[in-house]
């Protein structure tokens, strides 16, 4: 994924066929360093009841603004309302999405709620989202993350249906340590870098 000044189109690039490459030095230098604190990106978050996984980066989250960490960004607050949630701080990451009145911030707001976990809220902000640009690429990286994993029993589409996920994420979340959990928490991974690299690129 690319952002900064460089940004192009998003293309899925694949490490191997359970996690795409996700290069966080491509944003801002305090966005990477604070990305280092817990995985560069590529942490598997929790499916629900997450808590926040690193004290220093919620403190130096707390210290920064939106426009700070991400200047020129398409969606600022939204960028970090995504960042709050990689780390699992979830409250933060609500306060903010809550006051985004925008397709991004209920797209954070819906997968806020689903880690809640409060799949009738999560599909409400669903609703609210409607369609998004970051579809197409979601259901791609799904269709791939699925067929490395027949055995977990997850049927893609040829677009993004985010309330067939949040009932995914809902019987997976129930099954520890099974083929579908596995695979929920790479489709959940893929979902959140997409996303963040929607909101934290440029705006054209």
């Amino acid at each position: 994924m690319v952002g900064c000044a460089k940004t192009k189109a998003l293309k899925l690039i694949w490490h191997n066929k359970y996690f795409m490459a996700f290069d966080p030095s491509q944003y801002n230098p305090s966005v990477s360093q604070i990305l280092a604190l817990d995985g560069h990106g590529q942490r598997l978050m929790p499916l629900a009841s997450g808590t926040c996984s690193s004290p220093e980066a919620l403190r130096l989250l707390q210290t920064a603004s939106a426009s700070q960490l991400f200047p020129n960004a398409r969606a600022p607050e939204a960028a970090l309302s995504g960042l709050y949630l990689y780390f699992s701080c979830l409250d933060e990451s609500h306060t903010l999405s809550q006051a985004i009145h925008t397709r991004d911030g209920s797209f954070w707001h819906g997968i806020m709620h689903r880690q809640e976990p409060d799949p009738g809220n999560a599909s409400y902000w669903f609703h609210k989202v409607g369609d998004h640009p970051v579809f197409p690429a979601l259901a791609e990286a799904a269709r791939q993350l699925a067929a490395a994993s027949p055995e977990a029993s997850f049927k893609t589409k040829t677009h993004w249906d985010p309330f067939a996920f949040i009932d995914f994420a809902e019987q997976a979340r129930r099954r520890p340590n099974s083929p579908g959990e596995a695979l929920a928490l790479r489709i959940q991974r893929a979902e959140w870098q997409i996303l963040f690299h929607h909101c934290a690129s440029p705006s054209r």
